[in-house]
């Protein structure tokens, strides 16, 4: 089972599987975590999901996105904020990158 791919797709047998064990903070090897793919790709039923399993909101990948960055990005409206409610900096380098390429102000 390809944990990556289930958010990608935003499948929920993501959850079933974090909730036999496996890591809510799972990271690719391009450093993308569950809740980044599942941002990026508009899932927000998934997103706060993952949220509550102890997804990290603000871990950033090897590019330096955190997933409020790809949420805002992608005009993913619901999912940027439940991530700001979740924590997330509005303030992160990628976050005012993406919202000054879309002409639009940082959440939060």
């Amino acid at each position: 089972m390809d944990l990556f791919e289930l958010a990608r797709t935003g499948d929920t047998a993501l959850l079933a599987a974090i909730d036999e064990g496996h890591d809510a903070r799972a990271v690719n090897d391009s450093g993308d975590s569950l809740v980044m793919l599942a941002a990026y790709h508009g899932h927000e039923e998934l997103v706060r999901a993952l949220i509550a399993r102890g997804a990290d909101v603000n871990r950033a990948n090897d590019k330096r996105l955190v997933p409020l960055a790809g949420a805002l990005f992608k005009g993913h409206d619901g999912i940027v904020t439940a991530l700001v409610d979740a924590g997330a900096d509005p303030q992160a380098p990628s976050v005012l990158q993406a919202a000054q390429m879309l002409g639009r102000t940082p959440p939060g």
